[in-house]
């Protein structure tokens, strides 16, 4: 599904992240743990298409991701991707039920019932005529995850998506994404300060300056 060779980013000079590798096969949930600043957000990005890497591969779906023109790129974020993004980017002039419809509608595919389902999985099945600034930050939050997986994409990406929730509402939203990954075959990649989001995963790994290592039980019961 995904694959990532020796990807490196800088901006000016100014090193992001070095040397990075990774695989992530359908149906396989992946945390990325790391200290801020360690590029985890940007490397989302260049998954994502939203950002070139300087050097290296990206491959998703088979698709040389960074080699494709731009109009390319947007058109496989809208079909294969679900990004839920730290800072929501939900539409403010778009009710919550037409910000979670807005990639089936880019796709063609209206789905009312769908729309619903995955509000009420996140716990806001009553608030789909609202108005996104009627909703706290850890609604709009949910609004995204929802907006995130309605169009069942190929592959989540998840940058902090349970930053805004407590910790019983971040459970729930963890378990939308686990149930993605095991009932929709939908792989995930999730970035996380966050240790009890990171152990919903199948397998956690660190991203540091010098690439991504695995990270033990151990180490993430010691943090």
């Amino acid at each position: 599904m995904l694959q990532l060779r020796s990807l490196s980013k800088s901006f000016g000079a100014t090193p992001v992240f070095h040397d990075v590798s990774l695989d992530v096969a359908r149906g396989e949930f992946v945390a990325l743990l790391g200290e801020s600043g360690v590029g985890k957000s940007t490397l989302l990005n260049c998954i994502a298409g939203l950002e070139p890497p300087d050097s290296g591969s990206l491959r998703l779906d088979d698709q040389d991701v960074p080699a494709l023109a731009e109009d390319q790129r947007a058109r496989l974020r809208r079909a294969r991707i679900g990004f839920v993004f730290q800072a929501f980017h939900v539409l403010p002039h778009l009710s919550v039920a037409e910000n979670v419809a807005l990639p089936l509608m880019l796709l063609g595919r209206h789905d009312a019932a769908r729309v619903d389902a995955v509000l009420d999985a996140v716990g806001l099945g009553a608030f789909g005529a609202r108005m996104p600034a009627q909703l706290s930050g850890g609604q709009l939050q949910r609004v995204a995850i929802a907006r995130a997986v309605v169009h069942n994409p190929a592959l989540i990406l998840a940058d902090e998506p349970t930053g805004n929730l407590d910790p019983d509402t971040a459970q729930r939203v963890m378990s939308v994404l686990v149930a993605q990954v095991r009932e929709a075959g939908s792989a995930c990649l999730l970035v996380t300060h966050s240790l009890a989001a990171a152990e919903r995963a199948d397998r956690v790994l660190r991203l540091t300056p010098g690439g991504i290592e695995p990270m033990p039980a151990a180490a993430r019961h010691a943090a």
